[in-house]
């Protein structure tokens, strides 16, 4: 009987010893499956690198398979560079637009040409993935991509954002695709808590609203910043009005204006354009306009209120500062 019983003490014994092993497999087996989701950086810290292979529905409606976390990527406009490198992803990219100008980097890169991209010089970069955009899948451009698919790269077209929402959608496409997700969910949480703050201020403007002009290019062929462009969500989220009612970037009546009579102009094209603002503060006939009489003609950058990447809320702000300087200072 005293065999019996030290048989069964040592069967449990077992038993618990081959549990507490296939607990700690469990663990090691959890273990092994975070550090395949994260990778060592040079500097120690550990980023992210989603599973792959993933596939994503894009702006083109083509599911796009990507196999691996891509090693060599090109991007064909400055909205996705400026998306990649706040992804972390500056030493990934190995070609770029010739207009892209943000950040520093990217000025280092090898160019593939502006619009009409340079298919050979793109391939001969050997990428295993192209940031194309939603505007550059139609018409000829579209040729292009399709070469660059039968030559065996993986093309992603990014949506041509026209909203804060589609920009935050494009933020995490482009994450997603790059392995860099947690990156993007952190910017998007950023910029839209910056949002948020914005609003949140604005909320207090009650009686004196202002009217807004936003020019995007000066006389003799003058545009504005009509409806549904990034420039009219801001004047929303900063609780102005736009005095443009027609959609996105009509050619404006001179005349139309100065009947709307706005407080505020904004100019966007000092970038190339000497004197900007005086230009209007100078402009005959526009005289009597408040704007004018007041001297509130302000320029701001182009790029953070046109360009659909994470420096949008910058352009957000420096909207708010030259409308309601007071509240935004």
């Amino acid at each position: 009987m005293k065999k019996v019983y030290t048989l069964l003490l040592a069967l449990l014994l077992c038993l618990a010893v081959l549990a507490g092993c296939g607990g700690a497999n469990e663990e090691n087996k959890a273990q092994n499956e975070q550090d395949k989701k994260t990778e060592q950086t040079d500097s120690g810290e550990k980023k992210e690198t989603n599973a792959f292979p993933v596939t994503i529905k894009d702006a083109a409606d083509q599911d796009v398979v990507i196999e691996a976390k891509p090693e060599r990527i090109v991007s064909l406009i400055p909205s996705n560079t400026e998306i990649a490198f706040a992804l972390g992803l500056g030493d990934e990219i190995v070609g770029v637009n010739d207009y892209d100008n943000y950040p520093e980097e990217a000025l280092k890169k090898e160019k593939i040409g502006g619009q009409d991209f340079n298919v050979e010089k793109i391939i001969s970069l050997k990428p295993d993935l192209v940031l194309a955009h939603g505007g550059s899948s139609m018409g000829s451009s579209a040729d292009g991509l399709q070469q660059l698919r039968d030559a065996g790269i993986t093309v992603l077209v990014v949506n041509d954002a026209t909203s804060f929402n589609a920009v935050y959608d494009a933020i995490g496409m482009i994450g997603q695709a790059t392995g860099t997700q947690k990156n993007a969910d952190e910017i998007v949480a950023d910029m839209k808590s910056r949002v948020a703050a914005i609003k949140e201020k604005a909320a207090s403007i009650k009686e004196d609203k202002k009217k807004v002009y936003i020019e995007i290019s000066g006389a003799p062929e003058i545009y504005a910043a009509g409806k549904n462009t990034f420039m009219d969500e801001m004047l929303t989220i900063i609780n102005a009005e736009n005095v443009v009612t027609e959609e996105e970037w009509p050619k404006i009546d001179q005349e139309a204006i100065i009947a709307a009579n706005p407080d505020v102009i904004i100019t966007t094209y000092g970038f190339y354009v000497e004197n900007a603002a005086e230009q209007v503060l100078s402009r005959e006939g526009w005289q009597d306009v408040n704007a004018v009489k007041n001297k509130r003609v302000v320029d701001v950058n182009s790029d953070i209120v046109t360009r659909s990447g994470p420096r949008l809320v910058e352009g957000v702000e420096e909207v708010a500062k030259a409308v309601y300087p007071d509240v935004f200072k």
